[in-house]
């Protein structure tokens, strides 16, 4: 599980005080910008905004303190690189104490400044960087020794040293001063507009009084250094953006504030001049006080030795405290209205100027993650402190504020006060605040003092700016009332994307970044009953352009919604259930190509609520209560929608491919070969082996894929797979100690499979219309590219071990893969889709999969053979056979050493000769190196059974040798040839229906168990161990099965009609016509057919029917229940062999015809349909199938068939019946001959023209199988040894000449060079249809 930030517990030595949390956020909610609805927002967005009140949910706040944390962990890091913790038993290997003991005498080298910045700046980069950190570390309080190259200058030497040409401490490469600056205009960051230029620094008032920026008495250069300038590590980390990062550390400004008082001894002339002015702007405030916080010192930090983050974008919000403390307030407002002080500190000795007011009210709806000081910071809302996410009405005209934030962060209350012990807060009366339209009843447009940036701001209700939705407004003069509050949305419903997205995108204010398309447009058409479109209202001309108040507004929304679950729940929720997925992915698409690194940081906060136990393993009686924290927790339901949303937005992240209307399936094709692309583990393809496409989109897939900020949030969300599922189990025990019987969540995943259920998309409720073709592509898109992201986090966190961690991303993206996997069919997706090469490449093939065997997969560590569809069919197969060949050899070497040792004890002792032939005799079953089968070809199987019979494990593990026919005098070298040919007949004979056995179908001429067969049981077993010797040995046998066979082989359920439609398509086609009937059609109604509740078969020449028992997880009809037999395992009736056919008669359960059977109708057709194959493939050949499987696992292990799929398990079997004959041609030897001989061409001419038939007799006639291996003909020996040359002379006794022949022990064509090509194809037809016996034919 994780969090999102660590949380030390209460009562850790390294736990941040609650009191520098409080100063920080205090700090930070006085100076961070206030997003407010700007003028020309459309009204419709009035009933949608609201206030927020919790410091914490203002993301100009967030990211300024997690600036401030990063910088925190930073500047520890460094410490701990360069002087450790000097503990004397520090384990930690980063930490300079840890690395100089285990150094011994031997010389350790410290880091240098720039090394410990650049690896400190990577650490504190990494997933929870507070890991990394020595626990012995204390906070440092000395200055970092970066702040040594800072030199204070005094001003006046500084300008002389400048007039006369010379600089006692030049800057190298024109470092800039620490002190950022800015333009001076409203401490407004400069963007380039020339507009800009002539915008007043405050809408409220039309001048601004003249004031002279006060200025220090001194400057901050930095000394010049020696720098490598080829060291990419110099010029990146030891730059000032870097530095600064030790710069802004409380230590760093403490000692910065201290070198400063040298400075601020002696007033300059113009600090004299500008005293009285601040006198009167803030005479509440100490001249003391003031002189300090207008100290030039770095981003505006405070002289206490904190850093004062405002929560500004880099580059954009850098306001320097003189820039505020040099506007003059409005004389109204300053009589009437005590102003907000803008230069106000983390602590402050003067609590009565009134500023930005939080409250200590808990605050009970903050979903922020893992948030340590619940209710200590609260900010009222200007409506008597309202919570509701939804719209609100008006404000009433009075309201009670609690203290002023300057009373939070003072000492008095935290330094040495307990919370409980705080004095109740003050009620101050807002009607003083307010101004007179608010007292009406309507809220004016307001500034939130001078750190607003002079954004005018709507309210949430009637503004006196908005002069309908045609006319042109004019931005009324705002009261500077300080009450006021940051507003955002409370939803982002679909048509709220589109019209923020507009706004950034048509105002240029946009995130830049490397997603591909830069911008996206509307391309969907709209929805039947949707209103009118959002538009901004025209502005009067003179009106300036709210630009950068439209980004901070539209900035908080997204931070405020897609970070809270609830929120981002309700906001992509419509009539009860989640946004169908192709409406979902478009908002997703719009949001991400404007504010990327904004959506996927709130998506990554909101997913930290994934990790929050549910209620019931919290409750005060459950066992697990004291392992888990209380944290707001989600329902299975509740986390699934938020998963969906998350991921469907890295979806949206990458390169949109939209269709081709002149080639729809060209799109389709795209998206398929960048998955097999990026399946390999490859960016991009230099050829088309793989899959050929542009390189340019490859490189866009590389960027998306590799986005840090999306692979976070990939990480987390399949991280939590697994995490929710691991408390549905321990809530699945609580249930079991408690005896209770109620039904579990659904899993985690199934409101994402639900939405991507697409063949059943007719009951998916589409809030947005999309073309065909846009929505046939998106079928594809969705699953294809949420299997290349688990990919994706796969390979980026894969250490090259086939042992990874189950309770991990890669453990969670493995999860994600096989719950798509088990739902392929729904999700239309083929197996080929799942596969990545990448690891196979990479992993032993010998040596691994005999390690699985055994591993012991747990939730914390499981194997990549766990999930074998992740590996291709031909590495499958060889991961199988490794196996079975480990385990050949392994019983191979026993039984040889165990025959040395008899023949030494035979030799050294002095048994006699008698004795020592008993000792053999006795052991030669233990040690015969293989296990040999003397077979006659006129008893085949009679001989196999024989020999089969009662063979301890160890003998049938051992390699194969077959005499076929030698008593006879046959000859023949068991080279595998023989086993095909001893194979081919004994099943051949065992499989006949004459034998009553086995029973095969006219149409699919697949073999199938008889019903109630009067063989014995264990005829069936030696039967299953004859295939199960085949494949352990490698080898193909000419035999057909149904599907179904294999699937009940390998414990998988039959009970779809795709299991069963190859062995039975007669069956197949006429329930899937039951299945998809229609009562209201034209031919009637299902039960005219008269079809009844039975199950019908032929045994012996007859017909049977029974009446079928609905099964376990069959329901009763809904009609009536006198057929709601209780479920039970029926057993179909078996004969005795002396039972004569003629007068076989039913057993006394039989179905009784007289009887009638119950109906089969439109209601219970899906039981009807589900029992008859349970009974087609189960309940009537269930003795039959059960002692063919166990031969069939005699000699396999049984995990390594979890490594095989029904598709697989059959192709091993029965090998591959298409043969191509260009492949063969491909993969063939010669010896005598070269492929361009004259012959050799004429033969592949020949033999490409056969037919299937044909073709099957030349292999057959070769290798002794009519099959191709599984893996294709590359493991097919096909060898043409050239055998004389025939002459045209007639042989004496009317021999025209000699036929091909073939060595099968071999796989080799002995072809004698024929005059011409149609003396050839003669021959060899007549070979080949005349082909009988073995060995040298």
């Amino acid at each position: 599980m994780t969090r999102d930030t660590m949380r030390p517990a209460a009562g850790s030595s390294h736990s941040y005080s609650n009191n520098d949390d409080l100063d920080i956020l205090a700090g930070l909610w006085e100076e961070a910008p206030f997003a407010r609805l700007p003028c020309d927002a459309p009204s419709e967005l009035k009933d949608l905004v609201e206030d927020i009140d919790n410091p914490k949910r203002v993301y100009a706040v967030h990211k300024a303190s997690r600036r401030h944390n990063f910088q925190q962990i930073v500047q520890r890091y460094i410490v701990q690189l360069r002087e450790g913790c000097g503990a004397e038993h520090c384990v930690t290997p980063t930490c300079f104490t840890c690395r100089k003991r285990a150094a011994g005498q031997a010389p350790i080298k410290r880091y240098n400044t720039t090394s410990a910045r650049t690896l400190a700046t990577y650490l504190a980069s990494q997933d929870h960087p507070e890991n990394g950190l020595c626990p012995n570390l204390r906070t440092p309080k000395a200055p970092p020794a970066a702040l040594s190259s800072l030199v204070f200058v005094p001003k006046q030497r500084l300008h002389n040293d400048r007039a006369t040409g010379t600089s006692p401490k030049p800057q190298l490469n024109n470092s800039r001063p620490v002190s950022p600056r800015t333009n001076g205009h409203n401490g407004r960051p400069s963007t380039g507009d020339p507009r800009e230029r002539d915008r007043p620094t405050n809408l409220t008032r039309d001048v601004e009084s003249p004031k002279q920026k006060r200025q220090p008495g001194f400057e901050v250069v930095e000394e010049p250094v020696s720098k490598d300038h080829r060291s990419f590590a110099a010029n990146v980390f030891g730059t000032v953006a870097f530095k600064m990062l030790e710069w802004l550390t409380p230590a760093a400004l403490e000692d910065m504030s201290q070198r400063t008082k040298a400075f601020q001894e002696e007033p300059d002339p113009d600090r004299r001049d500008a005293e009285p002015a601040k006198v009167e702007a803030s005479r509440d405030n100490g001249e003391k006080l003031r002189s300090r916080a207008s100290s030039v010192q770095p981003n505006g930090a405070s002289a206490n030795g904190r850093s004062l983050h405002k929560g500004r974008q880099p580059g954009k919000d850098s306001d320097s405290k003189d820039d505020h403390q040099s506007r003059d307030p409005p004389p109204v407002s300053r009589s009437t209205h005590p102003r907000r002080n803008s230069n106000a500190k983390l602590r402050t000795s003067n609590p009565s100027v009134p500023k930005r007011q939080l409250s200590i009210d808990p605050y009970t709806q903050d979903s922020l993650a893992d948030d340590p000081y619940p209710g200590l910071l609260r900010s009222p809302r200007g409506n008597a402190g309202s919570t509701d996410r939804g719209p609100r009405g008006p404000k009433p005209t009075g309201s009670a504020l609690s203290r002023p934030i300057s009373q939070l962060s003072s000492a008095g209350y935290f330094d040495h006060v307990a919370l409980e012990k705080m004095p109740p807060p003050k009620a101050l009366d807002l009607k003083n605040y307010l101004g007179r339209s608010q007292l009406d009843g309507t809220r004016t447009s307001e500034l939130s003092g001078p750190k607003q940036l002079g954004v005018p701001s709507g309210g949430s209700s009637d503004r006196s700016c908005s002069s309908g939705s045609g006319e042109a407004i004019h931005p009324e003069r705002e009261s500077d009332d300080e009450g006021v509050l940051p507003q955002t949305l409370s939803t982002l419903h679909a048509d709220v994307v589109d019209f923020i997205c507009d706004v950034m995108q048509d105002d240029g204010t946009a995130e830049k970044h490397m997603l591909e398309p830069p911008s996206a447009t509307k391309f969907h058409n709209g929805h039947p009953g949707r209103g009118k479109m959002l538009k901004r209202k025209k502005l009067a001309s003179g009106c300036p352009n709210f630009k950068l108040e439209w980004k901070l507004f539209i900035e908080q929304t997204l931070f405020n919604v897609l970070s809270d679950p609830q929120l981002a729940v309700q906001s992509f929720t419509k009539q009860g259930q989640l946004y169908d997925s192709h409406t979902l992915w478009y908002c997703m698409l719009r949001m991400t190509r404007v504010a990327p690194s904004l959506v996927f940081h709130s998506l990554w906060i909101a997913a930290g609520s994934l990790f929050a136990p549910p209620e019931s393993l919290l409750a005060p009686r459950s066992p697990t209560a004291k392992l888990f924290r209380a944290k707001e927790s989600l329902s299975n339901a509740e986390a699934g929608r938020l998963m969906s949303i998350c991921l469907h937005a890295l979806i949206a992240a990458a390169p949109l491919i939209t269709p081709d209307p002149s080639d729809p399936e060209k799109a389709t094709q795209k998206l398929y070969d960048m998955s097999r692309i990026r399946s390999h583990g490859l960016s991009l393809t230099r050829s088309g082996a793989i899959a050929k496409q542009p390189t340019e989109l490859c490189l866009q897939y590389e960027d998306a894929f590799t986005d840090d900020l999306a692979l976070r949030l990939a990480r987390r969300l399949f991280t939590a797979i697994n995490t929710r599922r691991y408390f549905d189990a321990l809530c699945e025990s609580n249930r079991d100690l408690d005896g209770d019987d109620s039904q579990p969540e659904p899993d985690v995943l199934a409101p994402l499979f639900s939405q991507l259920n697409f063949l059943h998309s007719d009951a998916v409720y589409y809030v947005l219309d999309f073309s065909f073709n846009e929505r046939a592509l998106h079928e594809t898109r969705v699953p294809i590219l949420l299997l290349d992201w688990a990919r994706a986090v796969m390979l980026s966190d894969w250490s090259g071990s086939p042992v990874i961690k189950g309770d991990g991303p890669f453990g969670g993206a493995l999860a994600l893969m096989e719950a798509m996997y088990n739902k392929r069919h729904e999700l239309l997706l083929g197996d080929a889709q799942f596969r990545s090469e990448y690891f196979a490449e990479r992993l032993d093939t010998v040596q691994m999969p005999i390690a699985w065997l055994s591993q012991v997969s747990t939730r914390q560590k499981v194997h990549l053979l766990d999930y074998p569809f992740i590996f291709n069919p031909s590495t499958l197969v060889t991961y199988f056979r490794s196996i079975n060949f480990s385990r050949m050899s392994r019983s191979y070497e026993e039984s040889t050493s165990l025959q040395d040792r008899i023949d030494v004890i035979a030799s050294r002792s002095s048994l006699t000769r008698h004795h020592k032939e008993v000792l053999t005799e006795r052991l030669r079953a233990a040690a015969t190196k293989y296990l040999v089968l003397d077979i006659r070809r006129e008893a085949v199987i009679e001989d196999a059974f024989n020999q089969l019979w009662r063979r301890e494990e160890r003998e049938l593990l051992r390699p194969l040798k077959v005499r076929l026919g030698e008593s006879t005098g046959e000859e023949g070298f068991d080279l595998g040839g023989v086993q095909q040919e001893f194979f081919r007949l004994a099943l051949a004979e065992a499989l006949n229906p004459d034998y009553g056995a086995f029973t095969v179908d006219d149409r699919s001429r697949m073999a199938w168990f008889v019903p109630g067969s009067l063989e014995d049981e264990w005829k069936f077993e030696l039967i299953g161990l004859l295939v199960s010797l085949a494949v352990y040995n490698g080898l193909t046998l000419p035999v057909t099965f149904p599907k179904a066979l294999y699937r009940k082989l390998l414990g998988k359920p039959v009970d779809k009609l795709r299991h069963i439609a190859d062995g039975w398509p007669d069956v197949a086609s006429s329930l899937t016509e039951i299945e998809q009937w229609d009562d209201n059609g034209s031919k009637g109604k299902l039960e005219d057919l008269c079809i009844t509740y039975d199950f019908s078969t032929s045994a012996f020449g007859q017909h049977v029917i029974r009446e079928m028992q609905p099964s376990a997880s069959s329901g009763a009809d809904e009609e009536s229940g006198d057929w709601d037999h209780t479920p039970s395992e029926e057993e179909w009736p078996q004969f005795s062999k002396t039972a004569s056919h003629a007068s076989w008669n039913p057993a006394p359960h039989e179905h009784n015809p007289e009887e009638e059977s119950k109906p089969v109708t439109i209601h219970n057709r899906d039981e009807y349909i589900a029992d008859y194959i349970r009974y087609l493939t189960t309940v009537s050949v269930r003795p039959q199938f059960e002692a063919f499987a166990r031969g069939f696992r005699t000699c396999l292990q049984p995990k390594s068939l979890s490594l095989l799929t029904p598709s697989l398990l059959q192709s091993l079997v029965e090998g591959v019946q298409e043969i191509d004959i260009s492949e063969l041609k491909r993969y063939a030897k010669y010896t005598g001959y070269d492929e361009h001989h004259r012959t050799i061409r004429d033969f592949w001419s020949i033999v490409k023209r056969y037919d299937e038939d044909m073709k099957r007799k030349l292999l057959e006639f070769v290798t002794a199988s009519d099959r191709v291996p599984v893996g294709g003909m590359k493991y097919v020996v096909f060898n043409i040894q050239k055998n004389g040359v025939e002459n045209d002379e007639v042989g004496g006794g009317g021999n025209r000449g000699r036929l091909p022949t073939s060595y099968t022990c071999y796989s080799t064509l002995l072809l004698p060079e024929y005059k011409d090509k149609e003396t050839l194809r003669e021959r060899l037809g007549m070979a080949l249809e005349n082909a009988r016996g073995f060995g040298f034919a």
